[in-house]
């Protein structure tokens, strides 16, 4: 199965897209000192937002997996762009909070430490990967092929949910422990 050029080209571009969010954020988050000072603004609450969204993601995930499993494609559709609305909501709070906060660091010891750092590491390394796939998800959706959506997707949908779920567990864990 030939892929077009205009398939290509779009592929290109949400690789592109991607990388540059993907340094970006280790930029923000790792060399840039955030910008909090005695005037900035109280972000503390992003990261029960940001856990409420990815949250809110995962229904949506799910919720759009069953509606095509009984082939009511307009309610996956909904609930799949609810959950890339709910991801971006997400990923434009994600960079607030680090402009201004920086980095969190987990206080947990012990066995907790071990499994926090799983989980996170896993978290960071699938969103990497998640992100042009789930973009890629979208544009075969979008141009109308019905051969390879469902093929990533298949691919797609359990990362992208694993993502979500275990950015809700990172804050509790974070925030919570």
């Amino acid at each position: 199965m030939k892929i077009s050029f205009a398939s290509r080209t779009a592929i290109t571009a949400i690789i592109i897209f991607s990388a540059g969010i993907l340094f970006f954020l280790f930029w923000l988050i790792y060399l840039r000192e955030p910008s909090a000072g005695e005037n900035s603004l109280d972000l503390t609450f992003l990261p029960a937002v940001n856990a409420v969204l990815n949250s809110l993601s995962a229904v949506c995930l799910f919720l759009g997996y069953l509606a095509i499993r009984k082939s009511m494609r307009e309610r996956h559709i909904k609930m799949m762009l609810s959950a890339l609305f709910f991801s971006l909501l997400f990923l434009i709070s994600y960079l607030t909070y680090h402009a201004f906060h920086g980095d969190t660091l987990f206080q947990g010891d012990g066995w907790i430490r071990s499994l926090y750092f799983f989980i996170l590491i896993s978290h960071i390394l699938l969103s990497v990967i998640v992100l042009p796939m789930v973009l890629t998800t979208v544009y075969f959706a979008a141009s109308g092929d019905f051969t390879r959506h469902p093929k990533i997707a298949r691919i797609t949908l359990p990362l992208w949910l694993y993502v979500s779920v275990t950015g809700v567990l990172v804050y509790l864990m974070l925030y919570h422990l």
